[in-house]
């Protein structure tokens, strides 16, 4: 059920008991999980961290951990599918589940007893009525009822056996329907659209509305940000757990999870909570302190880590200049000249440290790019965002910290298992540790520039390739850098840098409208691959993904060996001789 008080019936909950935190590895959770260890440590609230990569890491530390604990909080997993299903815990086990991941399981919504969501309503929800999914069941359970002696619990008190069944029996009925509805081919349209083949009644209706509301998958309010909520309305929050909440909705935004309204939306949200934090009058007595830490709301270039690179290496590795100037191309490069050029910036200069560059030049920098961008067709150079001073020394925009801090967690290096690489990118998010997120932003020079020369070659071989309904794209064992996209946070990037390329380079205008597929190798030995779908590069997308049910159904329909282990079920792992029968069904799924 949706929590509507979070600080009563959650925190004050939580306050005198030991808690165990399952956080997933990406930036927005580690930033949550930040700031819900401050609130922690503030009121000496005792609890253990458990990093969980996937659904079998959540599972194995769960089995682990159940007996020492009855109180346990998820964030950014466990939302969207059935948490008693898969876990199985004993009747006094509480869930708190703060989640991005949508549409949330009905049976997580309706659930009063164990597990509670630490979730916005104000997010464009649309859960179905609780009578539209499980009136059948309680009018079954009602003629069940008239048989049992009269001095039993009154019918609206459904005991957890009665209901375990209920949810049991719904999860089979739906699963037979779906399957009933799919082979008459009907439960697809164009992208997985809403199908309304089947017969009237209220088991079909029952069906329609939970696969319209489970077709697509999306993502709300970043955790972050829900955490931060919770501090402010217990008057705990401060300057660091506010910069983490910037970073978590950053995150989101550099990895597309949401539309560009819902961030600017919530840029606005953080800008008046930065403007009461870093507000002081230029008296005396109000003055900061040097090494003091002030965020700040910018106007910024949406230039990937051009303040701790060179300003043409950035140009060049940020997805949305390389793709623009279509750098791949002889052409490309030469219309990159033209740009600086253009601005009459020496070459000298921007290929040297940014930090480096004639103050002269740095001071006018915003409006001379933004200029010369707009005669070349570059209308979105600059964005909203938020920057961190450390003193005079260091300065970090919100996207480097996210950039950094992905990096350190997706290291490929087998130096260090994948706790230690989420625990060393936690620490990164900690002002005492600036030497590790320098060490992030590093790795994330490293992983960008692979990224931009794995699009340039896959474009230049034509290896995305039209499948009818989507396009395809697979890398090879061997490909140079291949190991750093093994990670799905870094295939997902890469993915979504490449459609942006492609769209810009094909000439095919029924291929600048397709969603992409792309595969890459995993584990040489087992014969593995990651799959990863990506929606449809357009102006207008909503940013719904329609590929983790698509993925699931062509798997089943073709008995192939999968695994569905990733919280975004738009990745998965696939048998790489299965792949060309995976790939044949999920084309007649969506043609």
């Amino acid at each position: 059920m949706f929590v509507s008080d979070f600080r009563k019936e959650f925190y004050e909950v939580v306050q005198s008991q030991r808690v165990l935190l399952f956080v997933a590895s990406d930036v927005d959770a580690l930033c949550a999980c930040k700031i819900l260890q401050a609130l922690f440590q503030c009121d000496h609230v005792q609890y253990t961290l458990v990093p969980v990569a996937g659904w079998q890491e959540l599972e194995t530390a769960f089995l682990e951990h159940k007996a020492q604990f009855h109180y346990f909080v998820l964030i950014n997993c466990g939302a969207n599918v059935d948490l008693l299903d898969i876990l199985q815990p004993d009747e006094d086990t509480i869930f708190f589940v703060c989640d991005t991941h949508r549409p949330v399981n009905v049976v997580n919504v309706y659930n009063d007893t164990q597990i509670k969501l630490l979730i916005k309503q104000d997010d464009d929800l649309e859960v179905p009525a609780y009578d539209d999914i499980f009136r059948d069941e309680e009018e079954n359970e009602e003629h069940s009822g008239n048989d049992k002696p009269s001095g039993s619990e009154p019918s609206e008190k459904r005991t957890r056996l009665e209901e375990e069944i209920v949810e049991q029996t719904r999860r089979q009925r739906q699963r037979r329907e779906w399957e009933a509805r799919s082979s008459r081919g009907d439960h697809v349209t164009t992208a997985l659209g809403k199908g309304s083949g089947l017969s009237s009644g209220p088991k079909s209706d029952r069906t329609d509305i939970l696969f319209d509301y489970e077709q697509y998958e999306y993502h709300g309010t970043s955790s972050a940000m829900v955490m931060f909520d919770l501090a402010w309305m217990m008057s705990k929050d401060l300057n660091d757990m506010l910069w983490w909440a910037i970073v978590g909705l950053t995150d989101q935004w550099v990895h597309d999870k949401i539309t560009q309204m819902k961030y600017v939306t919530d840029v606005g949200i953080l800008q008046r909570h930065v403007s009461r934090h870093n507000h002081r009058n230029e008296d005396e007595e109000n003055t900061l302190s040097v090494d003091c830490t002030r965020v700040s709301f910018e106007y910024d270039l949406c230039l990937a880590l051009y303040q701790h690179w060179s300003l043409h290496d950035s140009l060049c590795n940020t997805s949305y200049t390389a793709a623009r100037f279509k750098l791949w191309s002889v052409h490309g490069q030469k219309r990159l000249q033209e740009f600086l050029a253009d601005m009459g910036l020496p070459l000298k200069q921007v290929k040297q440290k940014f930090q480096s560059m004639d103050i002269s030049l740095k001071e006018n920098l915003q409006e001379m790019i933004e200029e010369s961008a707009t005669k070349f067709g570059m209308k979105d150079m600059r964005m909203q965002t938020f920057s961190i001073h450390f003193g005079f020394k260091h300065k970090f925009l919100a996207s480097d910290v996210v950039f950094a801090t992905m990096s350190l967690m997706e290291n490929p290096e087998k130096d260090g298992s994948g706790t230690d690489h989420f625990i060393q990118a936690l620490d990164s998010l900690s002002r005492s540790n600036l030497d590790k997120l320098y060490l992030g932003l590093e790795l994330a020079k490293k992983q960008l520039r692979a990224t931009q020369q794995t699009i340039a070659s896959c474009i230049c071989t034509n290896l995305v390739i039209s499948q009818g309904p989507f396009l395809y794209c697979s890398l090879m064992e061997g490909t140079p850098d291949v190991a750093l996209f093994s990670k799905p946070a870094s295939l997902s990037l890469l993915s979504r840098h490449l459609l942006k390329s492609f769209v810009y380079s094909t000439k095919n205008r029924r291929c600048k409208l397709l969603p992409l597929v792309m595969a890459a190798p995993l584990n040489a030995e087992q014969g593995t691959v990651t799959m990863v779908g990506i929606p449809p590069e357009t102006d207008s997308s909503d940013r719904k993904n329609f590929f983790g049910r698509a993925f699931e159904k062509a798997a089943e329909s073709t008995s192939s060996r999968t695994l569905h282990n990733h919280f975004d079920l738009s990745v998965m792992e696939l048998k790489a001789e299965d792949r060309s029968k995976f790939l044949d069904a999920l084309v007649s799924l969506l043609s």
